[in-house]
């Protein structure tokens, strides 16, 4: 009898485990309520200057911002899980909760908000080209049409040089800039077209520093935003943590330290919720 009590009461201590231990799963997986043990975060894993890995593991303004967000949040930097978000996987990985939220160059626009909601922007940038330093044939927007171009499958910027900025030009769309970049390098196409931050911080690569300048062209604003999954109570706190780090400098010490390099002119920080179109 005495055998049949511990074995019932260590049944319900097994029972009362396994529920904390779902409980905990819950909380590690979305950081909605912060101090969890972990929150996921989806970058950009190949743009210099923004969403870049290393040997030494993260870094770029992208990163920073997330992981001053996530310290806001209530979680340090070993508590943060990176994951690889390319331009065509964000919505998706967003709507199935691989992510708590995502800081990946990210564009608001219209369409991408009725699928996810946004935090910001916390970064104005510009469409753009970048072209072989020695060529000298694309000097307007004009002249996109007759060229090449090559953008991201899925990226607003693919989108753009389709809808309105070269309709005419013969658009390759490849899975990653880098990919793009090697085109670029080889001759198989004639332009990379996308924000000019990202742009920047390819060109200021030590290994291709002088082979590559940018057109200059500015034909759109882009507002970066950090999704979440739609209906989130995340938004309200990444806006405030992103207000705090306008304030506070973090924000233009991440700007300097990122984009200090390629002399890039950065817009002012924008106001949340101000989106220029």
């Amino acid at each position: 009898m005495k055998l049949l009590k511990v074995t019932a009461a260590s049944a319900t201590v097994l029972a009362l485990a396994l529920s904390a231990t779902a409980c905990g799963s819950d909380d590690d997986d979305s950081g909605s309520s912060g101090g969890g043990k972990k929150i996921t975060i989806g970058i950009k894993f190949d743009q210099p200057g923004l969403g870049q890995k290393t040997p030494d593991g993260y870094e770029g303004f992208d990163v920073d911002v997330a992981t001053y967000v996530a310290k806001k949040l209530g979680y340090s930097e070993d508590q943060i899980e990176w994951k690889e978000s390319k331009s065509a996987d964000r919505e998706t990985m967003l709507q199935r909760g691989d992510v708590d939220f995502i800081a990946a160059t990210y564009s608001i626009t219209d369409e991408r908000a009725a699928k996810v909601d946004f935090a910001g922007p916390y970064l104005l940038a510009h469409q753009d080209v970048l072209v072989r330093a020695d060529d000298d044939s694309i000097k307007s927007q004009e002249d996109l049409n007759s060229k090449k171009l090559c953008s991201v499958t899925g990226s607003t910027s693919a989108q753009n040089i389709k809808d309105k900025l070269a309709p005419k030009a013969q658009l390759q769309p490849y899975p990653t800039y880098s990919a793009c970049l090697t085109g670029l390098q080889n001759g198989a196409i004639d332009a990379l077209t996308t924000d000019d931050s990202i742009l920047a911080g390819y060109a200021a690569q030590s290994q291709f520093k002088g082979k590559f300048k940018l057109g200059g062209f500015k034909m759109t604003n882009e507002n970066y935003g950090i999704g979440v999954k739609k209906g989130s109570d995340l938004k309200d706190k990444i806006n405030t943590a992103l207000e705090d780090m306008v304030s506070d400098g973090a924000w233009d010490k991440a700007v300097k330290d990122n984009f200090g390099p390629a002399n890039y002119k950065n817009e002012p920080a924008p106001k949340i919720g101000d989106i220029k179109s």
